[in-house]
C-alpha cells in the first residue's frame, strides 16, 4: 500500500484571463488531482482558486465542473479538502462546501497534521504594513458590501469584477522574490515563532515558489501558483517538498 500524503497548493485563478486558457489550467490541475488521488491523505487549497467568485442566492460563475467534480470526488473518497479564500475569492459562502464537501477557511489555521504543526493562511493581509490594501479588504468582507454587490444582475456583476481583476494584474509587475528582510509573510512568520511555533508556516498569494528555513526546526513555504509556476508541496509525514507538476 502506498504511504499516503498530505498535499497543498494554492492561486490556480481558474477563470483568468479568459476562458480558453483558464480551461487549459482547470485541466492540467484536475490531471494533477487524479494523478495524487490514490496516495491522498488530505488536499489544502490556500486561496485564489477562482480569479473572482461570488455566489447570488440563486446563481454562481458558470465554469470550472472538472474542477469542482474533482474535489465533489476527493470527498466521497473520504479524502478531506480544506479550502482558504482568497482576496480574489473571499465572496465564497456556502455553495462549495455544501456540493464538493470542502471545509472553509476565512481566517488562519493552526493544526497538527501527522506529528507535525502547521499554521497555513492565504497571506493576504497578514504583518505589517500595506495599510490600503487591508482597508480594502474590510469593504470587501463587510456584509453591507456583499449585500449591495448582490443587488447588481449577474451577467453584470461578474463581468464587471472579472474587468477590474484582469486590469489589476496588468497594472502590476510579475512577482519576484524580495530577500529574507523584505518579504512580509517570512517576516510575519518569525514574529509569530517568537510566541509560538510551528514547524511550517505554508502561504500562498505571493506567487513566488519559495521554501525558506526560518531556524533550524521551522520552514516557510510559498506554494507559488498554477498560473505560471505550477508549483505544489507534499509532505509525508517526515519531510515537506515544493514540486513542479509539469517537470
Amino acid at each position: 500500500m502506498e504511504q499516503k500524503k498530505i498535499y497543498f497548493a494554492s492561486d490556480l485563478h481558474l477563470g483568468f484571463p479568459d476562458y480558453k486558457q483558464s480551461r487549459q489550467r482547470e485541466r492540467l490541475f484536475v490531471d494533477w488531482l487524479q494523478e495524487i488521488r490514490p496516495t491522498a491523505k488530505a488536499l489544502y487549497l490556500l486561496g485564489d482558486v477562482f480569479d473572482f467568485w461570488f455566489e447570488y442566492k440563486r446563481a454562481v460563475p458558470r465554469g470550472f465542473t472538472r474542477f469542482l467534480g474533482a474535489l465533489s470526488s476527493f470527498h466521497d473518497a473520504g479524502i478531506e479538502v480544506h479550502l482558504f479564500t482568497g482576496n480574489h475569492d473571499m465572496w465564497i459562502f456556502d455553495y462549495l462546501p455544501e456540493e464538493t464537501g470542502v471545509i472553509l477557511h476565512r481566517e488562519p489555521f493552526e493544526t497538527e497534521l501527522m506529528g507535525t504543526r502547521f499554521y497555513m493562511a492565504h497571506g493576504d493581509g497578514l504583518g505589517n504594513g500595506d495599510r490600503g490594501y487591508k482597508i480594502l479588504k474590510s469593504i470587501f468582507a463587510s456584509r453591507i458590501s456583499q449585500w449591495l454587490f448582490a443587488r447588481i444582475h449577474p451577467n453584470l456583476g461578474i463581468k464587471i469584477a472579472n474587468t477590474w481583476s484582469v486590469s489589476s494584474r496588468n497594472s502590476h509587475e510579475e512577482p519576484s522574490f524580495q530577500g529574507e528582510d523584505n518579504e512580509w509573510l517570512i517576516l510575519h512568520s518569525k514574529k509569530l515563532e517568537e510566541n509560538k511555533h510551528a514547524d511550517y508556516y505554508v502561504y500562498g498569494h505571493r506567487h513566488v515558489p519559495m521554501d525558506i528555513a526560518l531556524n533550524a526546526h521551522s520552514r516557510v513555504v510559498n506554494l507559488g501558483d498554477w498560473v505560471d509556476h505550477f508549483t505544489f508541496a507534499e509532505f509525508d509525514g517526515n519531510e515537506m517538498k515544493l514540486k513542479n507538476y509539469q517537470s
